[in-house]
């Protein structure tokens, strides 16, 4: 039993971006809660439902990512193709 050396680079590589996606769509999300207690104007507040939305869209794109990722992962380390 062998590790797919290629598929092993590429889940390696997709988790690496997972990581860095892990870090900014809850900072997303965070600054566009925070804009919407702080800006009271119409186009402010419309930036700030923007960051809500791109946020938790960037979050549900995460965890489908992470699903991808641990599953080339997983192919790389028990040779399922």
């Amino acid at each position: 039993m062998s590790i797919n050396i290629n598929l092993l680079r590429k889940g390696l590589i997709r988790l690496a971006i997972l990581v860095i996606l892990f870090i900014v769509t809850p900072i997303i999300t965070t600054m566009g809660f925070k804009g919407i207690e702080k800006f009271t104007e119409s186009p402010q507040l419309y930036v700030s439902y923007f960051l809500i939305f791109l946020g938790l869209s960037g979050i549900i794109f995460t965890i489908y990512f992470a699903f991808k990722a641990f599953s080339i992962l997983k192919k790389a380390f028990f040779n399922e193709i």
